[in-house]
């Protein structure tokens, strides 16, 4: 009995031997490649760092750049300085030649208005100088011219005020320096002074600047 178990485990013990000679290349096989993948790990990660060494740009290669950068910008800066203020010049002009233009649409008749106004005077003075009691029935020439000039009158004013020159006769109202040309200063009972006692020549204005003041006498304190 003891030889049979002898027998047996000496079997055994042969067939354990058998099995790891015939294991042993395969496990030599797969513990081999490992070095290998190892070895070929390190050799990508130094050919992945190589490349970013060489990207790697040194500093005076990246000197000029900059300073190349920094010119344009500048360049660029004063150039739309530039073109910022040509285009509020050329606005300026633009509204200037339009207020020029406007100016001259309302006061390009002022010369010819002036010498309206000595007409308007002829015929103010015409009918001031026609006295009240003359005119009757029974002088109608006289009659018929004064009521003539008088129409004549009324319209021409109607014409100065479709084209904006509109008469000043400030009789009572306050001095305006703008607007009247003191001929005197005089006290006038009843009357505060600073105030137009009397118009000698009335005023004009077209389109609000005054075409010609007013000839008044000024009341003064007593």
């Amino acid at each position: 009995m003891p030889a049979a178990c002898g027998t047996r485990a000496a079997v055994m013990a042969a067939r354990c031997v058998g099995l790891a000679r015939r294991g042993l290349p395969a496990l030599a096989l797969r513990l081999r490649p490992a070095p290998r993948r190892l070895c070929t790990a390190a050799k990508q990660k130094d050919e992945d760092a190589a490349p970013a060494e060489h990207k790697a740009p040194p500093p005076a290669a990246e000197k000029p750049a900059l300073e190349e950068q920094l010119r344009l910008e500048e360049q660029l800066r004063a150039t739309t300085e530039k073109y910022k203020r040509a285009l509020a010049d050329a606005e300026n002009l633009r509204q200037r030649s339009h207020k020029l233009v406007e100016e001259a649409k309302l006061y390009g008749i002022q010369a010819f208005c002036k010498d309206l106004l000595e007409v308007a005077d002829v015929l103010e003075k015409a009918t001031r100088c026609v006295p009240r009691e003359e005119l009757r029935d029974d002088n109608p020439h006289l009659k018929s011219l004064y009521e003539g000039l008088v129409m004549t009158q009324l319209q021409i004013q109607k014409v100065f005020s479709k084209h904006g020159l509109r008469r000043l006769d400030p009789l009572g109202a306050k001095f305006d320096p703008y607007e009247h040309e003191a001929l005197f200063h005089a006290p006038a009972e009843g009357r505060p002074p600073g105030t137009v006692a009397l118009v000698s020549k009335a005023g004009y204005k077209l389109h609000g600047r005054t075409l010609r003041p007013a000839l008044v006498g000024v009341v003064k304190a007593a």
